[in-house]
């Protein structure tokens, strides 16, 4: 009993902190929080958050704050992350849902985090080695000129226009792609590649099958999109005050070095599990004064890249981490539709 009243202390301090940026006394818990206790009781179970390492006090005579350790107990405990309201999910499905491509997805959605949670979001666009082949599409614009589509499960799609030698028939630009399909759909990247490269010339079709292997593996092999983020938001960094004050110039100095954000990200996690790394916990000791709150996103679970957000660890966590979640399952399901 006595280990469930100072968690739901630690609980109150965390959320009264987190609203007001003030260090938190024990009168203003029991007033606001109805704990059921006298101000006395929770005096005594502040001094034990305190020796356990959990709170501090800034200074003398002031109330509480929460330390690292102290985030990280109150983001173990919570029992289910908060669901987001109806009008937060109809926001997300009428920005998400106007999306023409995949870099109109990622541009919206890196948006709509910032939006949402009112910290710098952070966006990877889909790592190309994790995707697989959703489909191949051959288009014959002339005799002796193809349209080259791939269309990978990340959602990216790649054109490529390719000049043939001979002309070739709507019959045989039918069987290629009848070939290739059967060969390359439901492969990853690496295993579509390998099979185009071990792939034999079909007799008679005068070369076009090499060149339209060749192709494929071009547009397969461009591992660019992997690096690259999106970011919104930056200007949210004014809200947090002089506590925040140290981290800011690192932090912006960091949102125009991509592998320092993927690093900051993490791996991408799939089967829809948020991860939070609170301060030190983090990979640069320049955001210690930082959460990050990130999950993976992609078609069937299938984690093909990591979105998330960057702010003080004095955050609204169960409101980042429901923000997070919805916008990564969203993006999810444009993908495995595209």
């Amino acid at each position: 009993m006595q280990d469930e009243r100072r968690l739901a202390v630690l609980r109150a301090i965390v959320e009264d902190y987190v609203a007001t940026q003030e260090p938190v006394g024990s009168k203003a818990l029991v007033e606001r929080h109805g704990l059921g206790v006298s101000p006395a009781t929770v005096r005594n179970d502040m001094a034990a958050l305190e020796e356990e390492g959990l709170i501090t006090q800034p200074h003398t005579s002031a109330g509480r704050i929460p330390t690292d350790k102290g985030y990280r107990l109150f983001v173990d405990r919570l029992t289910t992350i908060k669901p987001m309201t109806p009008a937060e999910r109809r926001a997300i499905a009428t920005i998400l849902d106007g999306a023409v491509d995949l870099d109109d997805v990622v541009q919206r959605s890196v948006r709509l985090l910032a939006q949402l949670t009112h910290q710098v979001a952070i966006v990877q666009y889909p790592t190309l080695s994790r995707s697989t082949v959703r489909h191949i599409e051959l288009v014959a614009l002339a005799p002796a000129r193809l349209l080259v589509v791939l269309i990978l499960s990340s959602g990216r799609v790649e054109q490529r226009l390719v000049d043939l030698a001979v002309p070739m028939e709507d019959e045989g630009v039918a069987a290629l792609r009848g070939r290739l399909s059967a060969v390359l759909s439901g492969r990853t990247v690496a295993e579509a590649t390998t099979a185009l490269e071990l792939l034999e010339e079909a007799p008679g079709d005068g070369g076009v099958q090499t060149v339209v292997a060749e192709t494929l593996v071009d547009a397969m092999s461009d591992h660019r999109s992997s690096e690259r983020v999106a970011v919104g938001g930056a200007a949210n960094l004014a809200r947090f005050g002089d506590s925040f004050e140290l981290a800011v110039r690192p932090l912006l100095e960091a949102l125009e070095e991509h592998v320092v954000l993927l690093k900051l990200l993490g791996e991408a996690q799939s089967g829809g599990l948020v991860t939070v790394r609170i301060g030190h916990e983090g990979p640069y000791q320049e955001f210690a004064s930082t959460s990050v709150v990130s999950t993976g996103y992609g078609p069937a679970d299938e984690a093909v890249g990591n979105l998330g957000v960057v702010g003080p660890t004095r955050m609204d966590y169960p409101g980042t981490m429901a923000s997070v979640r919805a916008v990564a399952r969203y993006v999810s399901r444009i993908l495995d539709e595209a």
